[in-house]
């Protein structure tokens, strides 16, 4: 059934706008087609005579369609799958439709942000609408010069066709449609009639990906452009108290050696900060070469000596306190319903158990990067970031600028995982390119983004759970956590409202190490703890871990006012399908399986691992994945991001071991820090639930509970629990804390 919207979008964006004047890009050869016959040469877009449409949209005398991709590119699809949400109400043919990332404009553009994996669920209305819009506006424009009305004529891949067949493509009526009244409401298309949304589309950079274009922040140049590397604290918790320079200074290429941090230190005194900034106030060593490798050399010959400024911390302190804090009376409680202290008097069993994770880099292939240019007239930045409009505002507090003298030009970027969310490595460059006078392009080593960088926080959960009469009557999470973790939002996840005494508590330990989101913030531990939790409550209940769980949703389906995020009947559904898709609990002799069932960034995922053993030590074959993720716009892009979630979870889960010694990270490399290795890859069988609801995220949400269903296969295996990570450390030392 078709729908008939109010439009979400900003009306100025469907003005003609001189910033998008300028012409098309040259597409390159399709290297898959590169060696078929009769391949037609690849159309130059700057040779179209193109008109803007509007801000979205710009439309040729040919029919050929560009779409400006507004959010940020980070690897998880955006760059394709929301250009396809206009494509389809638009009513183009995909072959026809070129994708050209949109800069920073927060007068035409909305959430222009990648973090969370919301950028499809809150573009799903606004995008299609304005599609449709442009698809209206063509149509009354043919049906103008036709002189008939316009509910007589239908569009239809990139043609009007009016009652008595008269046909015009949307390039010949264009420039005629774009001075056109923007109509107030327009219909979208039922998901029945998509041609475009739920076809498996190829990345639109794939070529560019695999044959090296310039497309990432480390591709950009500029004319004149000098590099810059810079030389920070060796540990969390100290400044620089002086720096020879003489070295350095005397090498080939190498232009100058200087030092910023007063103008950060300003700002973050002046001010509340931007939440993305994350600087630290004391002095950096810069060195800026003609060439990367020059200002790299450069910096590793500058003598540095730093004071201890503040604590300088160790992991084994952290864990210390962090335990303190979990036995200790202080807590924020962040949701309680009914009497948890009575619940757990009047029990038959309390079963209570702490779980314990560690810090963890985020190690994006592309080390941190961003080019800055400080000129009277106007501040240009180009580069990867998750969050541009904070980046801009952040700056123009910085340097005292009017936001409108912030330009900024998006990148695609090598990988974030939350890393990018936050601008300290932006404001480097600009303070850099500020004080040189020159454009400058600051770039990190991948020891600098291991050792320098922004953490997810170590953290312990403490689960304790009341049993009586064979049912579970209390659930008490706490949560104590290195600058703290939750929020609002995941008090209101399962298992709330299907135990009505429940409460959920947290208390931050402050630290100097800087953290921060890391992708599937607050979930990728608590998942892990919970499904684990939930797995042992089953043995300890003697009821099968599926019913459990069948049983506590029915619970939230009969309780009249639940407030909770999930869906009950969603989860409920994901549950049945990995059951069935894994043939949980039949597999053959010598395969074991782990279950775990979650929800987190509005959708609904369960897992079951298959886990074998080789020499006594466990080998994860295979995971089973069920999500409900509503429409899947781009199925090719949904199952890569599936996977990528699922084996970046088991990587980290089993493996990732990072810490701190005297405020020193121990790693600083991936010599010294293991992430999964190809052979240790399971293979992934990913399945969607068909579902007509609007998409939700999928960047993060398959990374959650694989962990919790390795952890539940590895116990089947070896009769082990497994509380705290990586898991591979605690298996051979057959250490398990608990």
């Amino acid at each position: 059934m078709k729908t008939s919207n109010k439009i979400l979008f900003s009306r100025r964006s469907f003005l003609k706008t001189s910033a998008l004047a300028s012409g098309g890009i040259l597409i390159g050869f399709n290297l898959f087609n590169a060696c078929k016959e009769n391949v037609k040469m690849p159309i130059d877009l700057s040779q179209l005579n193109y008109n803007d449409f509007n801000a979205f949209i710009k439309i040729s005398e040919e029919g050929k369609v560009t779409i400006f991709a507004t959010n940020p590119e980070i690897g998880q699809g955006v760059k394709t799958s929301m250009p396809m949400l206009i494509a389809e109400e638009l009513d183009v043919p995909w072959d026809d439709v070129y994708v050209v990332q949109a800069p920073l404009d927060t007068e035409n553009y909305r959430n222009q942000t990648a973090g969370g994996s919301q950028s499809l669920r809150r573009n799903w209305e606004p995008l299609r609408q304005t599609g449709a819009t442009a698809k209206q506006m063509l149509v009354n424009a043919a049906a103008a010069r036709w002189g008939v009305d316009a509910s007589t004529c239908k569009a239809k891949q990139g043609f009007i066709t009016n009652a008595n067949g008269d046909t015009l493509g949307y390039g010949e009526v264009v420039l005629e449609a774009a001075q056109l009244e923007v109509p107030e409401n327009v219909s979208l298309k039922d998901p029945q009639d998509f041609t475009i949304i739920g076809t498996k589309t190829a990345n639109v950079d794939i070529d560019k990906i695999i044959t090296g274009k310039p497309l990432f922040g480390l591709d950009y140049k500029e004319e004149g452009m000098v590099y810059a590397s810079v030389i920070r604290p060796p540990a969390f918790g100290q400044v620089l108290e002086s720096f020879d320079a003489t070295k350095a200074k005397g090498m080939p290429g190498v232009i100058d050696v200087i030092t910023i941090g007063e103008k950060a230190r300003n700002m973050l005194s002046e001010a509340k900060p931007n939440w993305s900034v994350k600087l630290s106030t004391t002095d950096k060593v810069v060195v800026v070469g003609k060439t990367t490798w020059d200002a790299i050399k450069g910096a590793k010959a500058v003598k540095t000596t730093w004071k201890t400024d503040s604590d300088l911390e160790s992991t084994k302190e952290h864990d210390e306190k962090l335990l303190g804090l979990l036995n200790g009376k202080k807590f924020r409680t962040r949701r309680k319903d009914g009497d948890v202290e009575k619940a757990f008097a009047e029990a038959d069993k309390v079963v209570e158990r702490i779980y314990e994770s560690t810090f963890l880099p985020h190690n994006p292939m592309e080390p941190m990067n961003f080019f800055a240019n400080v000129t009277p007239e106007k501040v240009h930045l180009v580069g990867p970031t998750q969050t541009p409009e904070s980046a801009a505002n952040a700056v123009a507090s910085l340097l005292g600028r009017p936001l409108e003298d912030i330009h900024v030009d998006l990148t695609r970027m090598g990988g974030g995982f939350g890393r990018r969310l936050y601008n300290d490595y932006v404001m480097e460059a600009v303070e850099i390119a500020d004080k040189i006078k020159m454009p400058v392009k600051m770039v990190s080593t991948r020891e600098d983004d291991m050792t320098t960088g922004v953490y997810r926080p170590a953290c312990k959960y403490k689960i304790a759970a009341s049993i009586k009469d064979g049912k579970l009557t209390g659930y008490h999470l706490k949560e104590a956590c290195v600058n703290g973790n939750m929020y609002g939002l995941v008090p209101n996840f399962f298992p709330a409202g299907a135990i009505a005494n429940y409460q959920v508590d947290s208390v931050p330990l402050r630290s100097n190490i800087t953290t921060g989101a890391w992708r599937a913030p607050y979930t990728n531990f608590l998942a892990i703890a919970e499904q684990s939790f939930f797995d042992e409550l089953a043995e300890e209940m003697e009821v099968d871990r599926v019913q459990l769980h069948m049983d506590l949703l029915d619970n939230v389906k009969k309780n009249p006012n639940p407030k909770i995020d999930y869906s009950p009947e969603r989860l409920q559904g994901v549950l049945q399908m990995v059951v069935e898709k894994s043939n949980y609990g039949k597999t053959t002799e010598g395969v074991y399986q782990g279950l775990s069932v979650y929800y987190c960034h509005n959708t609904h995922v369960a897992e079951v691992a298959d886990v074998i053993l080789d020499n006594g030590m466990p080998v994860i074959k295979k995971v089973t994945c069920a999500i409900d993720c509503g429409i899947v716009v781009n199925p090719l892009g949904a199952l890569n991001q599936a996977k990528g979630g699922v084996l970046d979870g088991i990587g980290h889960a089993m493996y990732a071991d990072f810490s701190f010694k005297d405020g020193v990270p121990s790693a600083n490399n991936f010599s010294s820090y293991q992430l999964i290795r190809m052979g240790q890859t399971p293979e992934v069988d990913v399945h969607f639930a068909k579902s007509d609801i609007a998409p939700t995220g999928l960047g993060e949400p398959t990374l959650p509970p694989v962990g919790g269903a390795v952890a539940n296969a590895i116990y089947k295996a070896t009769g082990q629990r497994l509380y705290k990570l990586p898991f591979m450390n605690n298996l051979q030392s057959k250490e398990v804390v608990g």
